[in-house]
């Protein structure tokens, strides 16, 4: 060991440095530590707070290792470990971020502000389910108009296949899509098309299978709080800082070594801290600072809707750039597929809650919420529109169903395409799921592969949980069920690549939105106002104001054919001496319409059904 050990740039793990490989755990529980490669073991000393150092020389990267605790014959990997090549429990492997060859050096990172998300799950976005098969579709996302990958988690689990959630080695990309440098070229490849990409991170739970942490110290987790996945992790306990120090150092890390763009946040209602310092703030500095002087954006999941996540620090709040928002989820579910079952039971799926949608977000903003009982949300009524992530299916809400449909296998293609259209232009940050964008006929269903004991505990819950959908709760609902530790039902998740050159109709549908919505400043303008009003039960209209009298007026019809002699609505009305002429329509035959017919008529208004429009003054 080194009489004076090298600087590192993270608390944990194992870092390559001038001096040698510098191993440093944090193991509060134990009196021994000792790091064991191939040429024998190398006591770690204690490096105050429960952390244990080492550094040794000649270790070059590539090299395998495991921790001895005290007298125990298991060996554990690196809580902290930055590649397991064969699985969670394995060896762990010495990783030099410096070695690989970024090309990336201009890269400037990205804002909220006009950007189109696209969530992916590297395992079934390809056949082949890589990094480097994910890569050599990037161009293609590029041509549609996305401008940020929404990575799926991808830190090490176990099993042969899973949705990323249930990880238990935060720091090391899974083996199952490649190497880390696989990881570095996706990303940087990314940046060289000028799109960019975050990852989604858990920091919520640790995985049920798999999870030493404990072996190491009692004090990562805590009974002070419970969560419906297990053990609480302990971030505001007696002797916090071993998870705090985990958690705030991988958030740093994916954007320091891996170059990301930013984090999505998993399920932060579960980050559990009533310390002076959330953690959630805490990781969000600290990613910043990782930053430098590019741009990052940091995104939260929050089922109660705690909209302070977006507000400053200044201002009481935890400084992230975004949230997802739910709620215009629900409420379109609900309007094109008829059903309001389980959490979809507040919504009616009204025109009223798409314009409040397209005006504040939230839906929910503190008032009661009759499925819990409770109020939920906080008011965010003077939050941008592009705070809120936006989007008509993403991985759990396409799940969350028997078969795992598509939103356009659930309702007729006139409402598809026009929902499409409401959701790429209305002021949100719109998100896209992969495979949306050709309407792929794949389904995407919950699959995770444990153990027996385990796969039979995780089957159960999966039906208890969807049998809160009555239409499920029935044994015929049950039935249609899959398995979640089935490979068939992880396999059948792959998209199809093929139907994105046969559904050009639909590329062309979602290319075209995102070009309008990209040129068009009535809608990529920040804080652009928008209005709306009712035209009738399943019809209304979104009025993009500008300054200058440039509007635009988005008309959405989800119901009939709607033929009237007049509208008594203000925002109707073209701009002085001018009117309204049609920019975009869903039912051009391009896109599988039937036509765009004459909307303003000397004998008043038509507005065809199951058809969406966007008017600019002519």
């Amino acid at each position: 060991m080194q009489n004076n050990p090298p600087a590192r740039r993270f608390p944990i793990g194992a870092e390559v440095t001038p001096a040698g490989v510098s191993f440093r755990v944090w193991a509060p529980s134990r009196q021994q530590v000792s790091v064991v490669l191939a040429d024998g073991e190398h006591r770690l000393a204690p490096d105050g707070d429960g952390y244990h150092l080492v550094v040794v020389e000649g270790v070059a990267p590539g090299a395998r290792y495991r921790y001895r605790l005290d007298d125990d014959t298991f060996l554990y990997p690196d809580p902290a470990s930055r590649y397991q090549p064969e699985r969670p429990m394995g060896s762990s492997e010495v990783v030099d971020p410096a070695a690989f060859a970024w090309t990336d050096a201009a890269w400037p990172g990205v804002t909220i502000v006009g950007q189109v998300l696209y969530e992916m799950h590297v395992g079934t976005f390809t056949p082949e389910g890589t990094w480097a098969a994910a890569a050599e579709k990037l161009a293609f996302l590029k041509d549609v108009g996305v401008t940020v990958i929404n990575m799926m988690p991808v830190n090490e689990f176990q099993g042969r296949f899973g949705w990323g959630y249930d990880g238990v080695d935060l720091f090391a990309p899974t083996h199952l899509y490649g190497r880390p440098d696989d990881l570095r070229a996706f990303v940087d490849k990314a940046h060289g098309l000028g799109m960019g990409v975050i990852l989604d991170v858990v920091y919520n739970h640790i995985g049920p299978d798999g999870n030493f942490l404990a072996r190491f110290g009692a004090d990562y987790f805590t009974e002070k709080h419970t969560t419906e996945w297990g053990e609480a992790l302990n971030y505001d306990g007696d002797n916090a800082i071993g998870m705090r120090d985990l958690t705030v150092s991988n958030a740093a890390y994916w954007i320091e070594e891996f170059h990301f763009d930013g984090l999505r946040l998993d399920a932060t209602q579960n980050i559990y801290d009533d310390s002076s310092d959330h953690v959630v703030a805490a990781l969000a500095r600290a990613a910043r600072a990782a930053a430098g002087k590019r741009d990052i954006i940091l995104v939260a999941e929050n089922e109660p809707q705690n909209s302070d996540l977006i507000r400053p620090a200044s201002e009481g709040g935890f400084g992230l750039d975004a949230v997802w928002n739910d709620d215009f989820h629900h409420t379109a579910m609900v309007a094109v597929s008829g059903r309001n079952e389980f959490y979809y039971g507040d919504f009616e799926g009204e025109p009223q809650e798409f314009i409040s949608a397209a005006k504040y977000g939230y839906l929910f903003q503190g008032q009661r919420y009759a499925s819990s009982g409770k109020p939920r949300g906080i008011t965010g009524l003077d939050l941008p529109g592009e705070a809120f992530v936006t989007f008509v299916q993403n991985h759990d809400q396409v799940a969350n169903s028997a078969r795992g449909l598509r939103l356009h296998q659930l309702t007729s293609p006139g409402r598809a395409r026009a929902l499409t259209g409401l959701m790429l232009l209305t002021p949100g940050t719109p998100m896209l799921f992969q495979g949306q964008e050709f309407w792929a006929s794949t389904p995407f269903l919950y699959f995770a592969d444990h153990k027996p004991e385990l796969a039979k505990l995780v089957r159960a819950g999966r039906h208890s949980y969807l049998a809160q959908f009555p239409s499920l709760a029935t044994p015929s609902g049950q039935s249609q069920l899959p398995d979640p530790e089935s490979e068939r039902t992880f396999e059948v998740c792959k998209l199809d690549w093929r139907e994105a050159e046969t559904n050009t109709g639909i590329v062309a549908l979602h290319r075209d939105l995102l070009a309008l919505r990209a040129r068009d400043r009535a809608f990529s303008a920040p804080g652009s106002r928008v209005d709306g009003a009712v035209l009738a039960a399943e019809a209304f209209l979104l009025r993009f104001l500008d300054e200058g009298g440039d509007d635009r007026l988005l008309v959405v019809n989800l119901g009939r054919d709607l033929n009237r002699k007049s509208f008594a609505t203000p925002l109707i009305a073209p701009p002085t001496g001018r009117r309204w002429a049609v920019a975009w329509s869903s039912e051009e035959p391009a896109y599988g319409g039937t036509g765009t017919a004459d909307f303003e008529t000397d004998g008043g208004w038509h507005i065809p059904g199951h058809a969406a429009f966007v008017m600019k003054p002519a």
